[in-house]
């Protein structure tokens, strides 16, 4: 997604640096009135085995519950009595950590940080009041109804890839997990040389990594030696599945819902083949991202057969997913499902037109430029395309890549891996009496 004009441009490009224990550290000077620190790890569900199904996520939780030399609540107290922020998420790919503070207060709550990450306790009376937490947080989940249609649609799309289970784990999987099994998950993937840590903010380039390799050197002169010298593993060796065959059907009852729910899926490249990724973004922005998409503006604005309609190009490390989802009346099921393959076809017969080609590259690249608006945003860009590609450079030139993608490149994606006899497709209706 680049920036069409010389002011929306990244003006400072990022210093990356890699340390002797494999720590990665990029670092970026920016005017704004904060400094973000944001650690990327890569680790999320897919490394877990089914027995531990929610262990990345369980742990997220867990690190936040202080250390040896941190107390549990310390962390916050300190944070939140200098009008910082902090907070961590766990993907599939992934699990990151970061805080925002002011300039004047970085190299203070940096070590505090980097602490919690790499000595982390996990006590066992601690891992046991924070597992009703899981089991509820699961729970809500449950009860929400996009996150069902999209779970439901992912065991679809995936049958061998752990992108199928959920990030936050079944319930008979939490509820066996050990504060054990989670300090050897720990040691085994909370590791420098698996972590990427990246900062941004209105301080020198040298002084943000400054700060950052010393809060690793003060964290590590605390950790056990064991756990240092515990030889990282690689991450699991996944090979992509095979496109859908034939038409690939799951139907669902929920009670809970008040219309019906469709989504039409291909399975697709992902991160893995990251080229090849470009022109189904594209795609994705025609078909059905604003106002204008094909898709909304047929089948919810002319012909009113939705009352929602999107479409995502959804690009996991291994593999991804084209992903078309509408809200819909139960009685439009079959005649929504026929309109989405015909504009598909049609993507496959007739060369997108230069204005519209236009329109969609100045979306992308709009939203690449409203996305790295603050610190917080910039350091997120970089440290998941290291995390994920090892390269922070597939973020930094997104834009030009996507500026390449013409008419001939999104008809052959289309062709290819968008067939109209070979896909998934979700339907969920609420009861009928």
């Amino acid at each position: 997604m680049v920036a069409t004009s010389a002011s929306s441009k990244i003006t400072n490009q990022p210093v990356v640096k890699r340390l002797a224990n494999g720590l990665t550290i990029i670092a970026e000077q920016m005017p704004t009135a904060a400094v973000n620190l944001n650690i990327w790890l890569r680790v999320g569900s897919r490394v877990e085995s089914d027995a531990i199904n929610g262990m990345a996520h369980f742990l997220e939780h867990m690190i936040f519950k202080g250390t040896p030399q941190l107390q549990c609540g310390e962390f916050e107290r300190l944070i939140e009595e200098r009008g910082a922020i902090t907070n961590a998420a766990t993907s599939q790919d992934y699990t990151h950590y970061y805080i925002t503070t002011a300039p004047k207060d970085f190299a203070t709550l940096a070590p505090l940080q980097v602490e919690l990450l790499l000595n982390a306790k996990l006590q066992d009376s601690d891992f046991e009041r924070e597992r009703p937490v899981i089991l509820e947080e699961i729970r809500r989940s449950e009860d929400n109804p996009r996150r069902r249609v999209f779970q439901h649609s992912m065991a679809l799309n995936f049958e061998q890839l752990p992108y199928r289970r959920t990030v936050l784990g079944p319930t008979s999987v939490i509820e066996r997990l050990s504060a054990g099994q989670m300090r050897d998950f720990h040691r085994r993937w909370y590791q420098p040389q698996n972590m990427t840590a990246v900062v941004v903010g209105d301080l020198p380039v040298d002084q943000l990594i400054a700060t950052v390799e010393q809060s690793f050197d003060q964290a590590l002169t605390y950790r056990h030696q064991e756990s240092i010298k515990e030889p990282l593993e690689g991450l699991p060796i996944s090979i992509p599945e095979a496109p859908f065959e034939s038409i690939a059907r799951a139907d669902y009852t929920d009670a809970t819902l008040q219309q019906a729910r469709l989504v039409i899926s291909w399975r697709v490249p992902g991160l893995r083949q990251l080229s090849e990724t470009y022109a189904l973004d594209v795609a994705a922005s025609i078909l059905g991202q604003g106002r204008t998409a094909r898709l909304v503006q047929d089948l919810r604005e002319t012909r009113s057969l939705v009352n929602s309609i999107s479409t995502s190009n959804i690009t996991y490390g291994e593999q991804g997913v084209f992903y078309i989802s509408a809200n819909l009346a139960i009685e439009q099921l079959e005649a929504v499902e026929a309109a989405v393959l015909e504009h598909v076809q049609y993507l496959h017969e007739q060369p997108v037109s230069e204005a519209e080609l236009s329109r969609v590259r100045t979306q992308v690249a709009n939203r690449y430029v409203f996305g790295n608006e603050t610190s917080s945003d910039r350091a997120s860009m970089y440290g998941y395309y290291h995390a994920m590609t090892g390269d922070i450079e597939n973020a930094l030139n997104y834009p030009a890549s996507i500026k390449t993608v013409d008419a001939e490149m999104i008809q052959t994606a289309a062709q290819r891996y968008l067939p109209i006899d070979a896909y998934g497709v979700l339907r969920l209706q609420p009861e009928t009496n």
